[in-house]
């Protein structure tokens, strides 16, 4: 498993590695200031995730993307059950319909 990183690359945010509860207060930290330049969530490296990596998620898709909430890209293990589980919608935000 590898250790988990972001990057900011343009208005993508680019999450590596493993989303997990252990790996989940470095990632805090590390946060940008300027996520409502966010457009893309980009996934697609990241190897699985957990609750407490689904949970940074939804909130940092929270405070991206301005008006709009940013686009996910990629479908790590973990994130289908993951968003059933807590009632997400395709955006990470809480589906209250």
């Amino acid at each position: 498993m590898s250790a988990a990183t972001l990057t900011l690359d343009g208005d993508a945010l680019r999450f590596h590695g493993a989303l997990v509860r252990a790996a989940v207060p470095g990632l805090w930290s590390r946060l940008p200031a300027g996520l409502a330049q966010v457009r893309l969530l980009d996934l697609t490296a990241v190897e699985r995730l957990d609750s407490a990596g689904i949970a940074l998620l939804s909130a940092v898709a929270e405070r991206c993307g301005g008006d709009a909430r940013p686009r996910i890209e990629g479908t790590p293990s973990g994130l289908d059950a993951l968003r059933q589980a807590y009632r997400l919608d395709d955006s990470l935000g809480f589906d209250l319909g």
